[in-house]
């Protein structure tokens, strides 16, 4: 009797409901889909973001021209610069788009294009007809705050009180109305060089797929939309190991020695 009664409170404690919260415990494996459910819905939700078409990269044909890898020849299966940064992987091979690599490297540049990291010319403000034009202009030397040498301005002075730089400027461009180059608000000390373009001796323009404009010598250049100006080479194929590499190429030489022996034959 007393064992009764003294196991009653125990009893009664033990099957007490808990005032605390209910703990639920999950299992690691599942954790980890729950956290990777995540990843893509933030993805998802970030690679919804249409940027704006740009002077240099006005459209879906342009922007496939610049990245190379032959998606130039795909341009007709994407209808739209909108349907051009919403497709999905899936869509696009449901397009045409192969190989898996292509589009891949696709969508790796969309996100690129998305962030502002763009090739030679992205940041160009002034393009007609897929061409710009770049040009030495002096400008008085106060309105610059760069050093010479400094990444974002090129200063070579030559005239007293003078800063050369290079910019971009539209092709009808007057060296005596700076104002045109200036967005409201702005001032001189708020132009920059392009990019991946500097300035040589003083008056020669450098820079990837720069033409001198004729008549205008090396201070006038002009930069053409090409295809694969934006393209990221392929890796080159490795032969394995540095023995069998070397073996390799010595079959290849041979092979192609015999063949040259043939045909001279």
């Amino acid at each position: 009797m007393s064992t009764t009664k003294s196991a009653s409170p125990l009893l009664r404690t033990l099957l007490r409901p808990s005032s605390g919260p209910t703990s639920r415990y999950t299992c690691a494996p599942c954790l980890h889909q729950q956290h990777q459910q995540q990843q893509r819905t933030i993805h998802k939700t970030k690679d919804a973001s249409i940027p704006k078409p740009t002077p240099f990269v006005p459209d879906v044909k342009t922007f496939l021209t610049l990245i190379g890898r032959g998606l130039s020849a795909q341009a007709s299966k994407i209808s739209s610069w909108n349907k051009l940064f919403t497709l999905s992987s899936e869509e696009l091979k449901e397009l045409g788009v192969e190989p898996a690599r292509t589009r891949r490297y696709l969508l790796r540049w969309r996100q690129k294009f998305r962030n502002g990291e763009y090739g030679v010319g992205g940041d160009f403000k002034f393009v007609k007809d897929g061409a710009a034009q770049l040009r030495v202009v002096e400008l008085p030397s106060n309105t610059t705050q760069g050093s010479e040498g400094s990444p974002e301005y090129v200063s070579v002075t030559r005239t007293p009180g003078k800063t050369k730089l290079v910019l971009n400027v539209p092709e009808d461009f007057d060296p005596l109305n700076i104002q045109k180059l200036l967005q409201p608000g702005q001032s001189t000390a708020d132009l920059k060089k392009p990019k991946d373009y500097s300035l040589k001796r003083g008056h020669i323009i450098a820079g990837p797929y720069a033409t001198p404009v004729a008549g205008g010598g090396s201070s006038t250049v002009r930069v053409q939309v090409k295809e694969g100006m934006w393209e990221d080479p392929l890796g080159k194929k490795v032969f394995g190991g540095e023995r069998r590499r070397a073996q390799t190429l010595h079959k290849l030489g041979v092979a192609e020695h015999r063949k040259a022996i043939g045909t001279a034959r």
